[in-house]
């Protein structure tokens, strides 16, 4: 049995069924409850937590945010698609970092010239 987002092979007992798709148990959690980058709380909770902790920049990141944070920086923006094929990502892998690194206001989405990048947080 296939997973109908992200294609893995999955036992047919541990299958979930949405929308009359076949999910494996990630794919299903995410459809279910999506990661939301633009939340408030969450933001407020990341920056409490990191001024707390004293955590500024890169602080408190794995090694794999911190590549991340480090080539869009070094670059001035990055796609999604590119961070995906960069760092050997799924597109849902991906939108778990980005909401982290977007509660910790480090990277963004912005639109330029009709694609959407990802930016510095810093970059107006």
């Amino acid at each position: 049995m296939e997973c109908a987002y992200c294609k893995q092979t999955i036992p047919e007992d541990e299958s979930c069924n949405y929308l009359g798709k076949i999910l494996c148990e990630d794919c299903y959690i995410q459809a279910v409850e999506p990661h939301r980058t633009c939340d408030v709380a969450a933001v407020h909770a990341a920056k409490t937590h990191r001024a707390m902790s004293g955590q500024t920049g890169t602080d408190g990141l794995t090694d794999l945010q911190k590549m991340i944070y480090e080539y869009v920086v070094k670059n001035g923006k990055a796609t999604k698609q590119q961070l995906c094929i960069n760092f050997n990502l799924t597109a849902m892998e991906m939108d778990t970092q980005m909401s982290i690194f977007r509660h910790c206001e480090l990277l963004k989405g912005r639109k330029i010239d009709d694609k959407v990048y990802i930016v510095p947080f810093e970059l107006v």
